[in-house]
């Protein structure tokens, strides 16, 4: 079972730019869907970035053009390079894994997740 530790958040102005990492430990993360999900207070956790086991890669319309997920397999991280950032991008972002085949990436359906990194933006 894998273990997931995000860390990389903080307060920035709008246009300013973050770059999330998640930390995976127990199991090679290329043999695992992987995505960030963001949840703002009173609101649903939604789907932001997410990449296949074979790299395939998609993305919220909210974020498209701004934010990139890439994973680094020889480190076992996955980032969420996020630029351009405006105030509703204000959330816990969590990063989530599963190893189940799924072509859904940025549903609600992953069985592992870290503990959250908060990104706040500021206008």
């Amino acid at each position: 079972q894998v273990q997931l530790v995000e860390s990389g958040g903080g307060s920035v102005q709008a246009g300013g730019s973050l770059r999330l990492s998640c930390e995976a430990y127990g199991t090679p993360i290329s043999r695992y869907r992987m995505a960030w999900f963001r949840q703002a207070p009173g609101q649903e956790r939604e789907g932001v970035a997410g990449i296949s086991s074979d790299d395939f890669i998609s993305y919220a319309d909210s974020v498209k053009g701004r934010f990139t997920i890439s994973k680094d397999n020889a480190k076992n991280i996955l980032y969420l390079q996020m630029n351009s950032l405006k105030p509703e991008d204000t959330a816990m972002y969590y990063c989530a894994a599963d190893g189940r085949f799924s072509l859904h990436l940025l549903t609600n359906n992953y069985n592992t997740w870290g503990q959250g990194t908060q990104v706040t933006v500021s206008s």
